[in-house]
Formats: structure tokens, C-alpha cells, sequence
């Protein structure tokens, strides 16, 4: 499973959501789905435009997870 890291890398920057939000220029709701993870696709013009305002490459805004249920452990 994959996990943007937005928020992380907002803190690292030392900027707010909202500051990002601003940049974004797209509706909150759209928005909050993306940088909270609770979307199941991101368009392409949305991981440029991140990536541009981040100042980091496309790779790094994502995170790859362990996909480990509880009964596999």
C-alpha cells in the first residue's frame, strides 16, 4: 500500500496545510482527501503541481507501506 507523505513533508518544511492549500488552488474537500490519504487516486496535474510547491521530486511524496493484516503476524 502506498501513503502520500505530505503532511510530513509539510512539517519538515515548516509550512501549514493551509499554506499548501492556498498554493493548491482546488476545492478543500478534494484537498483534505489528499493530504489526510482517504482518496483512492490522485491525478497526475495534482502530483506535479505537489511537487513543484514542495520542491521535491514526485518519489518522494510517496511512502511504501507493509501490507501485514493482524492475522498474518
Amino acid at each position: 500500500m502506498l501513503r502520500l507523505r505530505v503532511l510530513d513533508i509539510l512539517k519538515e518544511q515548516n509550512h501549514s496545510k493551509y499554506w499548501l492549500y492556498k498554493q493548491m488552488d482546488m476545492s478543500y474537500q478534494n484537498f483534505s482527501r489528499i493530504v489526510n490519504n482517504e482518496t483512492s487516486s490522485i491525478r497526475y496535474e495534482n502530483l506535479e503541481k505537489l511537487s513543484k510547491i514542495l520542491n521535491c521530486p514526485v518519489g518522494d511524496l510517496f511512502e511504501q507501506l507493509d501490507d501485514i493484516s493482524p492475522s498474518q503476524q
